[in-house]
């Protein structure tokens, strides 16, 4: 089984971002308040110590013209990562950004996998169970 929290609503590209990304939007437009700013900091480093960033690894996996739709998932196992994500989520309410929660047993052809993550391009016809919030 596998988790990602994402946008609800395509942006103008067609994507969905993810929580990450949601949030690191919001930080560079300046429209988080300072305990905002220190919360996404001190959490953005303990991340990027905790696991691996599939782009360091192959620097292809997020490439558009490669592999266009290119998404991260959570291994469902992976708790410890996701036990930070609600403060994020609290965020994006906090700024009236929709976003949802999707799981899948097959979310698409994986490009890159670890012990927490997979980075996927989504089949044609993948089913997602979804959870908006």
């Amino acid at each position: 089984m596998f988790v990602r929290y994402q946008a609800a609503q395509a942006n103008a590209n067609g994507n969905f971002p993810g929580v990450f990304g949601l949030v690191n939007g919001l930080r560079r437009r300046g429209e988080l308040t300072e305990e905002q700013e220190e919360f996404v900091r001190v959490n953005n480093t303990w991340y990027d110590a905790a696991y691996t960033d599939p782009s360091t690894v192959d620097p292809t996996v997020y490439d558009r013209e490669v592999n266009p739709g290119a998404r991260a998932w959570f291994k469902a196992e992976a708790t410890h990562l996701m036990a930070r994500l609600p403060g994020y989520l609290v965020l994006l309410d906090a700024h009236g950004v929709p976003w949802e929660r999707l799981t899948s047993d097959d979310p698409g052809r994986i490009l890159y996998e670890d012990a927490d993550q997979v980075v996927v391009v989504p089949h044609p016809s993948a089913a997602f169970d979804r959870q908006p919030t």
